[in-house]
């Protein structure tokens, strides 16, 4: 098997067929959303009128992205078990976000997760730290997305990098300008159910040719392989590198704006944990489906095949797509991989927006007082300027290895955003200075260390050896962010803030309506 002749790389007809149907479906579904997204609650929350099981779906629309889908796929079928990390780690801050965040989100904020942080503290100084760690996030995952997109139209339509990047962000600035919150939902949904969908056939393609025995899969991975790829130390060998990349992804997941924001378009905190839960149910299903795929792929269509094709083995899936259904099939998963990218990219651009809106013009410059028409124009703006942002990251990035850009974006969503949003709820001590210290500290580590880890020093910088030996930084990133919180509070405390907090408990647990 390990000699067939893949047809990746040249235009594949069913892919582009499926391609334009779903854009044809997401830009009709913007049609009409844009008849509904006259107020800032609809553009930025679509009215709090989506369900929890449609803003869960949603949610694992947003949450399930190429990374997740041809990057773990790849990352289990070069290295065996230990691809199952990032499954794992993706996983585990689902449980966090439900116990912890959904119901304080929903019922002390209104778009953004700095209206949670900035509650009961001094507004200004709160909401520019916490803009900008919501919007380093936002960038480095967006650039992961572009130039996947990019070199993933490359590959499967022929199309040129530079002409697949400007098409993406054309086509993602449409459904935000226009449909706001309630076409990206619809969009993410739509994207859910065909990724889960087309996972689930290629995993029964698969395992038909094992008896439906996911045993006899990982039998014939060992016979070919050995025992290693069933082993633990394949990926991270240093304990200290796995401790800091599972918190990077779990408390990560619990800091990305994009995914926080969607909290805001249920109607109560009990539709948010009931999100939550049904996201944690499909995006579980998810990563078993990827787990079983990687290992179909190293199988099925071999180690060499797939990292002669790409390096990092995120050619995988479709590889596996192509050996397991032909051609057609192949061009389906194509297709669903690239709706991935821009239900993904909408909700990263939509989260950015907002951030710029809301929480910096509204609330910074105009000390709150602007009025509806004006904050969804600004909104609007800040959509198209970061839509044409993410253009041009895409073409600057080209080539580039970007793969430590969505560690990077969850490391500093664990070290910048999570912890201020922790304390705030938690601490009755927490004060202004502490929420700045701890957004500040927590950015500057995360991005210095990662400069200086062996993932950017050594890998894309080409120096012999890492100043920082870790490649991930949460660990320190994120215990540094919660120590200068505590400090922060130490030095200066903030009577006011205090005052609130029983005030702050009681809407937090009763949710007294936000409106």
């Amino acid at each position: 098997m390990d000699q067939f002749t893949t047809t990746i790389g040249q235009p594949n007809i069913t892919s582009i067929l499926f391609f334009f149907l779903f854009i044809t479906g997401t830009m009709f579904i913007t049609y009409f959303a844009a008849k509904k997204s006259k107020t800032t609650a609809d553009f930025y929350a679509a009215g709090g009128g989506i369900s929890g099981f449609q803003n869960g779906l949603a949610l694992a629309g947003d949450y399930m992205s190429a990374a997740s889908f041809l990057g773990i796929a790849g990352l289990v079928s070069l290295k065996g078990y230990d691809g199952l990390i990032y499954s794992i780690g993706f996983l585990v801050g689902w449980p966090i976000i439900m116990f912890l965040i959904a119901e304080p989100l929903r019922n002390l904020g209104k778009y953004t997760f700095a209206d949670v942080v900035a509650y009961r503290l001094s507004q200004k100084p709160v909401r520019i730290a916490a803009s900008v760690g919501s919007l380093m996030t936002v960038c480095f995952y967006l650039i992961a997305q572009m130039v996947g997109s990019g070199a993933l139209i490359h590959m499967v339509f022929g199309l040129k990098y530079e002409i697949a990047i400007v098409f993406v962000g054309a086509v993602m600035i449409c459904y935000v300008l226009f449909g706001g919150m309630l076409a990206t939902t619809w969009v993410q949904i739509i994207k859910a159910v065909l990724l889960l969908s087309g996972a689930t056939v290629l995993v029964a393609f698969v395992l038909a040719k094992f008896n439906y025995n996911p045993v006899e899969l990982f039998a014939a991975a060992q016979a070919k392989y050995g025992d290693k790829v069933l082993a633990p130390g394949g990926l991270v060998s240093n304990p200290w590198d796995a401790i800091s990349l599972g918190l990077a992804l779990m408390f990560g997941t619990a800091g990305l704006p994009h995914i926080l924001m969607r909290f805001y378009t249920v109607p109560d905190a009990k539709a948010a944990r009931k999100s939550v839960f049904v996201a944690t149910g499909f995006i579980g299903f998810f990563y078993i489906l990827t787990f079983i795929i990687g290992f179909g792929a190293m199988v099925l269509v071999g180690q060499d095949v797939i990292s002669n094709m790409d390096k990092g083995g995120n050619m995988a899936a479709l590889l596996l797509a192509e050996v397991t259904g032909g051609t057609v099939f192949l061009g389906f998963i194509a297709a669903v991989a690239f709706a991935t990218i821009l239900a993904v990219v909408a909700g990263l651009t939509l989260a950015g927006a907002t951030t710029l809106s809301h929480d910096l013009y509204v609330n910074v410059f105009r000390g709150g007082k602007a009025n509806e028409q004006e904050e969804v124009r600004v909104a609007k703006i800040a959509t198209l300027c970061l839509g044409v942002l993410a253009v041009v990251l895409g073409l600057v990035f080209k080539g580039q290895n970007v793969a430590f850009m969505v560690g990077l974006a969850f490391a500093i969503a664990a070290s910048a955003n999570f912890p201020a949003l922790l304390m705030s709820i938690m601490w009755r001590k927490f004060s202004t200075l502490g929420a700045v210290f701890s957004i500040v500290t927590g950015t500057t580590l995360a991005v210095v260390l990662i400069v200086i880890s062996p993932t950017v020093w050594v890998s894309v910088l080409h120096n012999p050896t890492a100043i920082f030996p870790l490649k991930n930084p949460a660990l320190i990133s994120m215990t540094g962010a919660f120590i200068a919180g505590w400090i922060g509070s130490m030095i200066k405390r903030d009577e006011r803030a205090e005052t609130l907090y029983p005030e702050q408990k009681v809407r937090n647990y009763l949710g007294v309506s936000v409106e």
